[in-house]
């Protein structure tokens, strides 16, 4: 058969369209969670991601997050905890903040001292059940391994999937690969965190939460 440059375009139109209803029907739904109060606390809880290592307080993401959404955010970040140390710590912080939705970021001290990775993924399914079964919301970030090609772990994305709760696996390996977003190999800077701040603001957006 005889194939003319018109039969190839055709050819090749019909594969694009065929890739882009692939790629469309394999796309994952974001779960939406309840609209925020005016008045609702939101909980950004972590380890140093959260906290800030690497900025000035007023320049970590829950301090940005805060004017970007018009709600207040209350910091919990703590530089060096483990998920074991995290899932112990919450229930108190829980009491204390009475948050209508949990930033959740955590699990990094856990890849940098090499602990068993299921059960940081146990810890963090743990944390979003603890917040769930309170009726609060759960918003998670994957958590990149160190490394030359930093990529969040697979883990984040199955808890993510178990909780039925919104996840951003991109932002933080893609801050930590752009030597202009970070202060050191695991930490971002003022620009990084203020990346970070506008893509966990971005997710509330498309999980309708603002």
């Amino acid at each position: 058969m005889l194939r003319t440059p018109a039969t190839f375009a055709r050819f090749r139109h019909a594969l694009a369209l065929a890739a882009l209803i692939v790629a469309v029907g394999c796309a994952e739904r974001t779960p939406s969670v309840p609209k925020l109060a005016p008045d609702a606390v939101v909980l950004a809880f972590g380890d140093s991601l959260t906290y800030g290592t690497g900025a000035s307080r007023t320049e970590s993401y829950p301090a940005l997050l805060e004017k970007k959404i018009g709600r207040k955010v209350v910091s919990a970040g703590v530089p060096g905890e483990t998920s074991a140390q995290g899932l112990a710590r919450l229930p108190a912080v829980l009491d204390a903040t009475q948050p209508q939705l949990v930033v959740l970021i955590h699990g990094g001290n856990d890849f940098l001292r090499r602990l068993d990775e299921t059960q940081a993924a146990a810890n963090l399914a743990a944390m979003g059940k603890l917040a769930r079964d309170r009726g609060i919301a759960v918003v998670i970030l994957g958590v990149p391994k160190p490394g030359l090609f930093p990529s969040s772990a697979s883990f984040y994305r199955d808890v993510a999937r178990g909780l039925d709760a919104p996840y951003d696996a991109e932002t933080l390996p893609a801050i930590l690969k752009d030597s202009e977003l970070k202060s050191d190999y695991v930490h971002p800077n003022a620009k990084g965190y203020a990346r970070l701040a506008e893509s966990v603001a971005a997710l509330l957006a498309k999980a309708k939460a603002i």
